[in-house]
């Protein structure tokens, strides 16, 4: 078990549970719909106060398997019943013109907890399924989880040849998704929270998106962000980190070129509240893309310590 802060072996014997998962962690089936949902059988457009959202209910074709949950109520359910607790919908956020943010909305059914998870993909974009099946698991402990197309529908590709990523990056414009991750947290605050007995909202971001998490939270200047969790953030900004005011767990390994150590310690640092988990032997990826069982054994242990961070600072 890895305490923040300290470098972290890897597990000798890790379970390979994370592969048994296979390409989802649970059933998007709609079982029951709490009161607060926005979501039909049919598509539908809701007029908000500050955009307009339109859902495509979307479900899986069969019925995965996902590890045993641990329900905010600290109750446990068995693995059929987590994977009715989760409904999945593809959303388009804002005006229907170009400021437009496609998005994928994870809700929690049956153990709800009132709050909601941005969540901030890598380069391969919100329709990767590593992305979401990280997604999905974190819906299953009771939040909603809305992961936005940072993109605009041209992620990276693992086909594209290394010499076009310079200029493939360079046409994502830092202020173009800044505004679209501003776009996603206002709607997130004035319009699906607004009937949720929580108001508590948390950011989790991955390399690419983890580096968007730092600059997101230093933006936040009226507090909006509860909380935040970084997985092996690339390009982040150390300088920033005074600035923010969100507690954030920085998750990474020490063998990952991407993410220095050095600049995660300094972001610990600096920042307010925040606490660093450095993996030994992990390089980048490690906890939503393992290609090993040392890498599986230490994505278990990130995740049950962004579970209990996340616990901790939004239901808390």
């Amino acid at each position: 078990m890895a305490a923040p802060g300290a470098v972290c072996p890897s597990l000798a014997q890790a379970s390979p549970r994370w592969r048994e998962r296979g390409a989802a962690c649970c059933s998007l089936a709609p079982a029951m719909t709490p009161p607060s949902a926005r979501l039909s059988s049919s598509v539908i457009s809701v007029q908000r106060s500050c955009c307009r959202v339109t859902h495509h209910p979307r479900r899986l074709p069969t019925k995965p398997r996902c590890s045993q949950a641990n329900v905010a109520s600290s109750s446990t359910v068995d693995d059929d019943e987590a994977c009715e607790l989760v409904r999945g919908t593809d959303v388009v956020i804002g005006q229907g013109d170009d400021d437009s943010v496609r998005a994928y909305l994870l809700e929690a059914v049956k153990n709800n907890n009132g709050t909601c998870v941005l969540l901030l993909s890598d380069i391969f974009g919100f329709e990767d399924s590593a992305t979401r099946d990280f997604a999905y698991r974190i819906a299953c402990h009771g939040y909603n989880v809305l992961v936005p197309d940072l993109f605009r529908g041209n992620p990276w590709k693992k086909s594209l040849p290394m010499e076009d990523f310079q200029a493939w990056l360079g046409d994502q414009a830092p202020e173009r998704v800044a505004g679209d991750i501003e776009t996603c947290r206002k709607w997130l605050v004035d319009d699906f929270l607004e009937a949720a007995a929580s108001k508590k909202l948390g950011v989790v971001g991955f390399c690419y998106g983890g580096g968007r998490l730092v600059e997101t939270l230093a933006r936040d200047a009226d507090s909006c962000f509860c909380a935040g969790v970084c997985f092996y953030g690339s390009r982040m900004d150390a300088a920033l980190g005074s600035q923010i005011a969100a507690p954030v767990l920085f998750v990474c390994g020490d063998g990952d070129p991407l993410c220095p150590v050095e600049t995660v310690r300094e972001l610990e640092k600096q920042a307010s509240g925040a606490k660093a988990a450095v993996y030994a032997g992990r390089g980048h990826g490690f906890a939503h893309r393992p290609e090993s069982l040392e890498d599986d054994g230490d994505a278990e242990d990130a995740f049950a310590l962004m579970k209990s961070w996340l616990h901790d600072h939004l239901l808390s």
